[in-house]
């Protein structure tokens, strides 16, 4: 069977407020954690940092979203800290050549997030800031121009600090009703401009993070974390329903952080435990938000760590109205599960477990597996029949500047190349997937390590790990084939694979 893409197939890159823009205090914008979230490496964790309650500076050993401030603390940008997401790669001030650097490539969409403190800059405020809005309605307005459709994403991992230090957070039921304040703003401002919406960004990192620590994650720790998704669920589908109402041709996603695991041995302890993990980690979020209610299982997920969820009927009601049109997902490695103790671990950013002798590995410890993407599209699909999305996948890796200025990345083509052949098997399998966008289309700061030098663009921005650089951008030898790759709709990759390239 001849493998290809479907005619129409959106093609193009992605990036986030917070790890992009940079301008974190520009315009009127609120603060958002990773504004107060220092940088770090694969060795050395972020941290948050804060004041006390008796005026003394602290850190939190955690990633910005997930920090828990002590009683009485509130979060502190610190005068001998380093703090990378405030400028990002400077976005905020350079989109314009970006996004023509985008159309050079021939992207078709170009997926980004809005940070909710730039429109409410305290996440509850009674009037949207105006300088944020007319921001966006440019960036939206100069994709449109290169025939860019714009894939937005409402939240990135940016609620409003304000909220996170006013309320703790999504573990307050409050915060639906301020998110649906803002997705409604949104959705208002932009409904002529923006048709493809996703409501959280790799939503089941909640609980996700928390398994990686197995054991030493409280009960309590997982109580807070199913009520926090829970709130996110309800105002998922209360934001959906509501952009229904606004415009009928509005199309939305829910966006999961896709992993392929496989069991470790034909053990059938292997064999289930790799089931449950599944469904923890992957069906969990996605049931709620394709299905519009929880899975027969998650009865016993919430049994096994005593949690007792509040859930109303109106939130079941909402659940079920306010489902998705489209089954979005990044993807960068699989993991082994098993109950066996091994001597082969894999130790690196976001990634445990037993090493697959059958991959390789990049240098932050991701496996490197593009038939896990296929076989993901393929199991998926089978159990929603939704449309698919790709909307991350990329390399992390340390680029050499050659002194003529070049950037041979012919690691990150490889990446990509069996990546996009995995995708166009899946299709040829039945699959309905209909866009892909790299991560990221252009260098940015890392998410998980606050780095610079773990690049994953097709364009790179000078800046160090320090925040030296003229954040100047030079295309890489990725860029002039990923453009080549857009123009035959995805043969080259297809033809570059199948003939051994």
């Amino acid at each position: 069977m001849k493998k290809e893409f479907p005619k129409g197939f959106l093609w193009g890159g992605a990036i986030a407020a917070n790890q992009a823009e940079g301008a974190y205090n520009v315009d009127g914008r609120g603060l958002v954690q990773t504004d107060v979230t220092t940088g770090g490496s694969v060795d050395k964790p972020r941290y948050a940092t804060y004041i006390d309650k008796d005026g003394n500076a602290g850190k939190l050993s955690s990633m910005g979203h997930t920090a828990k401030l002590p009683e009485g603390a509130t979060f502190a940008i610190l005068e001998d800290e380093y703090y990378p997401n405030h400028e990002g790669v400077d976005f905020y001030h350079r989109y314009k050549e970006d996004i023509k650097l985008f159309a050079e490539m021939g992207y078709s969409v170009f997926r980004l997030s809005i940070s909710w403190a730039r429109i409410f800059p305290n996440g509850d405020d009674k009037e949207p800031n105006q300088a944020g809005l007319d921001f966006y309605r440019s960036v939206f307005e100069e994709c449109h121009k290169y025939g860019i459709e714009p894939l937005v994403s409402i939240w990135h991992f940016d609620t409003p600090l304000s909220l996170e230090e006013r309320y703790g957070g999504w573990t307050d039921r409050r915060l639906i009703d301020f998110y649906v304040t803002y997705a409604e703003t949104i959705f208002r401002e932009y409904k002529d401009l923006v048709t493809y919406w996703l409501t959280f960004n790799e939503i089941n990192n909640t609980v996700m993070f928390l398994d990686m620590f197995g054991d030493k994650a409280s009960d309590h720790e997982y109580q807070e974390a199913y009520q926090h998704l829970h709130h996110q669920f309800v105002a998922s589908a209360r934001a959906i329903k509501v952009g229904r109402d606004i415009n009928p041709d509005f199309k939305f996603g829910n966006m999961i952080c896709g992993i392929t695991f496989y069991p470790g041995t034909c053990d059938p302890k292997d064999i289930l435990e790799n089931q449950h993990k599944w469904e923890q980690n992957i069906f969990y979020c996605g049931d709620v938000q394709a299905k519009g209610r929880y899975g027969s299982y998650a009865k016993r997920l919430w049994k096994e760590r005593n949690v007792e969820l509040n859930i109303t009927e109106e939130d079941q009601k909402d659940l079920l109205e306010g489902t998705i049109d489209l089954y979005t997902f990044s993807y960068y490695m699989s993991s082994v599960v098993t109950t066996h103790e091994v001597e082969d671990k894999v130790s690196g950013n976001f990634s445990l477990g037993a090493k697959n002798p059958y991959l390789t590995y990049s240098d932050w410890g991701w496996a490197h597996d593009p038939m896990g993407l296929q076989y993901y599209l393929e199991k998926i699909y089978d159990r929603y029949e939704l449309p698919m999305m790709v909307v991350e996948n990329g390399l992390g890796a340390v680029d050499t500047v050659e002194e003529d200025g070049s950037i041979h990345d012919t690691y990150r083509i490889d990446y990509h190349r069996a990546h996009i052949h995995a995708m166009a098997e899946a299709i040829a399998n039945g699959v309905d997937l209909v866009a892909y966008t790299t991560w990221g289309c252009i260098d940015l700061v890392s998410a998980g390590t606050g780095e610079m030098r773990k690049r994953y663009g097709f364009i790179y921005v000078d800046k160090d790990d320090a925040g030296n650089g003229t954040f100047d951008r030079t295309p890489k030898d990725s860029f002039y084939w990923y453009k080549e790759v857009l123009a035959t709709n995805g043969q080259k990759a297809i033809e570059e694979v199948e003939s051994g390239q």
